[in-house]
């Protein structure tokens, strides 16, 4: 694959629509169609941005989220269905590799998804959040490691992790053995104040140093009016600023564009792929600097199902005849 020409990268800081799904999309269809003009040919997304992040979660005790869990479960993603075909065609229309957060729906549980779309419109990842942080126990179920893959797409081999995931250094390593060239991050942003994203960035830029990969990170924001909104008392309301940490890093750790802390916007940057190669010649982590000898990973990437696929024959109780009698043709 010829990763020569120049990818130009852009993060999308973004407030969602409450409670609308088809408003949100439409957000995401115009920030696409905007990065387009500015010549971008990949497009990074917050974490589960479509419909919105499930802010409510953080902010309410469990006894009072029930409805405010079945609002985010009529307003979830089906993948595929409507929005996945709408992404799909945008990314097409414009060539270009789009990497979505949704609470994607799957019968009557929902889950952290993160979706891959290459320039031709083809979704080449559909992942789930292997581990839903504290408060976001109570909205997603857990994802399997068959979602630990590394994309090759138009702009280079992407991978994708959501927020802390990447305190878990295996699932890092596993993105990392698989030779990931862009590491796409999303979070979600307004909340935690500025010690979150003091944090985000710490673990992002340790990120692209440790792979010497390019990190493009995406966050979301939301509007005070939205904060308001969500938040039940003035005193909780504080919990939801700040947070916001929407960039783009270089294999060397250096952000390659002024970081968007507040409010929306567009971070853009031009991937030069020859850092890669300059900073893996120092510090290789997957290769002359591993010690695969002492130290490895090992990944389960088969995906979860509640049957076994085992042997379909029915082991007999006690005192149960040894054949079930034939059944008789049922006349015409």
């Amino acid at each position: 694959m010829d990763y020569s020409r120049a990818v130009r990268a852009a993060a999308v800081q973004i407030s969602p629509v409450l409670h609308s799904c088809e408003g949100t999309l439409g957000k995401v269809l115009k920030a696409i169609d905007d990065a387009a003009r500015e010549g971008a040919n990949l497009i990074v997304f917050p974490e589960t941005f479509v419909p919105y992040y499930p802010y409510f979660s953080f902010v309410l005790p469990p006894v009072l989220m029930g409805k405010e869990h079945m609002k985010l479960y009529e307003e979830a993603v089906e993948v595929p269905g409507p929005v996945t075909e709408a992404v799909s065609r945008a990314a097409r229309n414009h060539e270009m590799v789009i990497v979505l957060g949704v609470n994607e729906r799957d019968k009557g549980s929902l889950y952290n998804t993160q979706l891959i779309f290459d320039a031709d419109g083809t979704c080449l990842l559909k992942r789930r959040k292997i581990t839903p942080t504290y408060h976001e126990r109570m909205v997603w179920g857990q994802g399997d490691g068959s979602g630990l893959q590394v994309c090759d797409t138009a702009v280079g081999r992407v991978g994708a992790l959501a927020c802390w995931e990447h305190y878990n250094p295996l699932a890092r390593y596993s993105l990392m053995a698989n030779h990931e060239q862009i590491h796409c991050a999303q979070f979600p942003g307004s909340m935690v104040g500025e010690v979150f994203a003091n944090q985000t960035e710490v673990t992002l830029r340790h990120h692209a140093l440790e792979s010497a990969c390019f990190v493009v990170n995406a966050t979301g924001w939301l509007t005070p009016d939205q904060v308001s909104e969500i938040a039940p008392s003035e005193a909780l309301e504080k919990v939801l600023r700040g947070g916001c940490y929407t960039t783009i890093i270089s294999p060397e750790g250096v952000p390659l564009c002024e970081p968007i802390r507040e409010g929306e916007g567009i971070a853009i940057a031009d991937l030069d792929f020859s850092l890669i190669t300059k900073r893996k010649r120092m510090m290789d982590s997957v290769g002359h600097y591993a010690r695969p000898d002492l130290l490895q990973l090992t990944v389960n990437k088969t995906p979860y199902s509640v049957v076994s696929p085992g042997s379909m024959t029915q082991e007999l109780l006690p005192g149960e005849p040894d054949s079930l009698p034939a059944l008789e043709e049922t006349p015409e």
